[in-house]
């Protein structure tokens, strides 16, 4: 690892946005590929394996996160940002050469698909802590348009010259992030502020995933908390790892429908988290947000839930990106009421329990779909002809075409009735005798931020589209 070349200029959070873009521009690119090959492989049983590949992989990213964490912080942000960057796009051009090691190697990747782990504590390292809200919303921006705009792409190549070029050419921006590591990113924590050497001791603390998760009952408040982002974030990661499966195989829609639809749902997105969630935010007060941001959710998968037109999809859509402000909101209600020397606990308490749902969540969409026999609707859906999707017997005929959707509205209503006890202003009580604080700035930061949450601020549409295509 010493031997790696150290870069091109100064650190900056350029280098990270480049990073980023390449790595989930890559994995953009192969939104239809993998819905098909995803389909040919498992035609029995889609949305059970889908489900199980991401639930692994999100089990693995929460178990490992804290260790590849604790030791960038020995060993550089360079080294490791190229471990994950290398392991997570691994996956890619096995699409074409074995689906069935494809699939294997994306849920055996989920221990080093921590990228936005050790990108987060990049930036923290070269920021000031009043330059950090801006640049992680650079970050954070650059990540969204990369997912909003490769889809669309990769559905264009696909439709037009095939699968195998779209691999191919994801291969090879993944191999050009890799070599951009290699040859230009510069590392951004010196030596004198690692510790004296490569021997030094890793606090099994620090590297415990499940360590934040205890401290959660020493304060009623953060219990709330904990609870309201627990019931509400898990029917949304079990949602995002399957959605775009459910519109191509139940909903028929087309490949190029899909990126389209992504597309716009993320744009509409970043508005609703940004200009909407600010005006909301100064209008009606922080806890009314989160509620109103919940009760969103409750209607966007009520709704995907029942649906079974193409335009109930759409709809629900614009209702999604609307109970995107649910987050943010939260984690500016801790960051209003924690202690300065509290911010890291309580965030990292939140990213720890978001961390699980990520593995969770997939899991139990899938075998809800497998449960309630979805795959057998979606051969029955295939056929009928395309051409005729308004009138196709099998969707129609069925109470409710999408019955985890609905499990996941109860479980957010039950988040709705628990949000209501929040107090919009109480000083959390959380001693930080309970947790060893680290060294320096960068080092608190990055433990606090294992699943990408920062600050308060949340990368845009992470928790939609990181969960479906790699992280």
């Amino acid at each position: 690892i010493h031997s790696i070349p150290q870069g091109i200029g100064e650190p900056s959070v350029y280098h990270a946005v480049v990073v980023i873009f390449l790595e989930f521009f890559a994995w953009g690119l192969l939104t239809t590929p993998m819905l098909t090959v995803l389909h040919q492989t498992f035609p029995q049983h889609t949305f059970l394996m889908n489900g199980l590949i991401h639930g692994v992989k999100g089990l693995l990213s929460f178990l490992s996160a804290p260790l590849i964490g604790a030791l960038s912080d020995v060993w550089g942000r360079k080294s490791f940002l190229l471990l994950t960057v290398f392991f997570t796009c691994a996956p890619i051009p096995l699409m074409k050469i074995s689906p069935w090691w494809y699939f294997a190697v994306i849920s055996m990747s989920g221990v080093f698909a921590v990228t936005f782990s050790v990108i987060f504590a990049y930036v923290a390292d070269i920021t000031q802590e009043h330059e950090r809200i801006t640049a992680y919303g650079l970050v954070s921006a650059t990540f969204a348009a990369s997912l909003v705009t490769s889809p669309a792409i990769g559905a264009y190549l696909s439709e037009t010259y095939g699968d195998t070029l779209v691999v191919i050419l994801a291969t090879a921006i993944a191999l050009l992030d890799i070599c951009f590591i290699l040859v230009a990113v510069p590392e951004s924590l010196p030596e004198k502020m690692r510790p004296a050497s490569w021997g030094a001791p890793i606090s099994w603390e620090q590297a415990d995933p499940f360590a934040s998760l205890r401290k959660v009952g020493q304060d009623s408040t953060v219990l709330l908390i904990c609870i309201t982002v627990f019931l509400s974030y898990l029917p949304e990661a079990g949602q995002y790892s399957s959605f775009f499966l459910y519109l191509r195989q139940v909903i028929r829609f087309t490949s190029e429908t899909v990126a389209a639809f992504i597309a716009v749902v993320g744009i509409l997105s970043i508005l609703a988290q940004t200009v909407v969630l600010g005006i909301l935010m100064r209008s009606i007060g922080n806890k009314n947000t989160i509620l109103l941001g919940l009760g969103f959710q409750i209607l966007q998968l009520a709704w995907y839930g029942f649906g079974s037109q193409p335009w109930m999809m759409w709809a629900a859509g614009a209702v999604a990106a609307m109970s995107s402000i649910t987050f943010p909101a939260i984690s500016a209600i801790v960051s209003r009421n924690a202690d300065p020397d509290q911010q890291g606990v309580v965030q990292g308490m939140i990213t720890g329990i978001r961390g699980l749902c990520n593995g969770l969540g997939p899991a139990l969409y899938g075998f809800v779909f497998y449960l309630f026999h979805v795959e057998n609707l979606s051969v029955l859906q295939n056929m009928y002809p395309p051409t005729n999707l308004s009138a196709s017997v099998p969707l129609q005929s069925a109470i409710i075409p999408g019955p985890p959707f609905l499990f996941g509205a109860c479980s957010v209503l039950l988040s709705l009735l628990v949000a209501l006890f929040i107090p919009e202003h109480n000083a959390l009580n959380l001693r930080p005798g309970s947790y060893k604080k680290h060294n320096n700035g960068a080092q608190s930061h990055l433990h606090s931020s294992q699943g990408g949450t920062c600050e308060g601020k949340e990368p845009l549409l992470e928790d939609s589209s990181c969960t479906f295509y790699t992280r």
